[in-house]
């Protein structure tokens, strides 16, 4: 174990001393986490606001309203039960909620008296620009309802008939009261049929209440990454590890093909001493490095992990894996030239997985082609420790992969190595 040991801290200096491999393995992926780290901390989402909305009335009315919600080109609309929507705003998923209350198709019929139909609006407190946007969508939402009441002169009758027997049927107006109102109605009834009254009537309902908007603050519980570091800096520590890879596995390819490992074995050590060497120090760089980025994050972009046993596990089973593919590309490279393009595969497994976009931002074939990538799994175990909140179970799918990844790719290396030169 002394001489794996040796051998392992040998390759490790060999690597500090290349300028040009120490800063595409430490700082490269710790520049790519900050600068995507700062471009994604702006809003980079959709233009839509994502809401929930729940019908609790189920009128036509109530559908009709949810309809037009729907059909707004500033909304996207989610139909789910008051719980669940509740729980998606409480999370962070959705940015609000708007409750279809009980008595709003009664209220959508009284267009000049009672109380106007009422909704609930639950809205994350940290979201109040999109909050302000949609009361105003709501309101308008909500008054159209007035522009196909004055289109329509049907429409219209109906609904001052039913003002009529309201309020001669009321006892909250004296008879005056009651005859100022119901000349009103009578004045309204004859400007409809008289003149075809169509939308430019706004000013003689202005100042009626279309809609009543009852705000609620919703109490956030965060689920999802703090910021965008925290999504950003395991894509950093891939590039990292890619690096770290491409660099052993060419050094591998070099020392067979200049005779340093036949020299080696002329010397008291055994082929397994020496190829365990280069994988623990692989290892032992890929780990330390992945560390070192992590700190950095966590005390000056406040990236706290969610669980440091389930960040340990990840690092190990990402680091086991990389140090498989080192040893499948070393054998793959015959010469020096053909091993310099060995970042090729690597950077099409990152493409593939996550390591230069997220993978959420990816249409749904591409996720589902990233299956096939080592990245998307590394990627996915770090997440998990970082702000995925993965518990033991959970964390078993991506190490599990990472980990069978590692040693199948190890032993086809391992059986397929040449030690000199063709």
């Amino acid at each position: 174990m002394k001489v794996i040991w040796a051998l392992a801290l040998k390759d490790i200096r060999i690597l500090l001393r290349d300028k040009f491999g120490f800063f595409f393995t430490f700082f490269f992926p710790l520049a790519i986490a900050i600068l995507f780290g700062v471009i994604f901390s702006g809003d980079s989402g959709s233009s839509k606001i994502g809401i929930c909305v729940v019908d609790e009335d189920q009128t036509e009315q109530s559908l009709q309203f949810a309809t037009a919600l729907d059909s707004s080109n500033a909304l996207e609309v989610t139909t789910c039960s008051r719980e669940e929507a509740e729980d998606l705003v409480r999370r962070g998923t959705s940015t609000a909620y708007v409750v279809i209350k009980k008595g709003f198709g009664e209220a959508s019929q009284h267009f000049f008296w009672g109380d106007p139909p009422t909704v609930e609006l639950g809205v994350d407190p940290a979201r109040q620009a999109e909050a302000g946007m949609l009361q105003g969508i709501l309101t308008q939402s909500a008054a159209n309802r007035f522009e196909t009441l004055f289109s329509d002169p049907e429409i219209m009758n109906e609904n001052l008939n039913l003002a009529r027997d309201s309020i001669t049927q009321s006892t909250k107006f004296n008879q005056e009261e009651q005859s100022r109102w119901l000349q009103f109605f009578n004045d309204l009834d004859w400007i409809t049929t008289q003149q075809q009254v169509t939308a430019s009537e706004e000013d003689v309902y202005q100042g009626v209440e279309p809609i009543r908007i009852e705000n609620v603050d919703v109490v956030i519980q965060r689920e999802g990454p703090a910021n965008s570091f925290s999504i950003t800096f395991p894509q950093g520590i891939i590039w990292g590890l890619i690096g770290c890879t491409a660099a052993f596995s060419i050094s591998l390819v070099v020392e067979r093909t200049r005779g340093t490992l036949i020299r080696l074995l002329m010397s008291p050590v055994g082929r397994m001493q020496i190829l365990g060497g280069k994988a623990l120090a692989c290892f032992l760089t890929t780990f330390s490095m992945s560390i070192v980025i992590l700190l950095i994050a966590f005390f000056i972009f406040d990236v706290i992990p969610a669980s440091l046993p389930m960040l340990v596990i990840a690092l190990f089973s990402v680091s086991l894996a990389f140090v498989g593919m080192m040893m499948l590309l070393s054998v793959l490279g015959k010469t020096e030239r053909s091993a310099g393009s060995l970042w090729s595969v690597l950077l099409i497994f990152a493409m593939l997985g996550g390591g230069m976009i997220p993978l959420f931002t990816m249409p749904s074939w591409m996720r589902t082609i990233s299956h096939f990538s080592p990245i998307k799994w590394a990627i996915l175990a770090m997440e998990g420790a970082l702000w995925r909140q993965f518990t033991v179970r959970e964390m078993l799918l991506p190490s599990g992969i990472l980990i069978g990844i590692g040693i199948a790719f190890f032993m086809i290396g391992l059986r397929m190595f040449r030690w000199s030169a063709e």
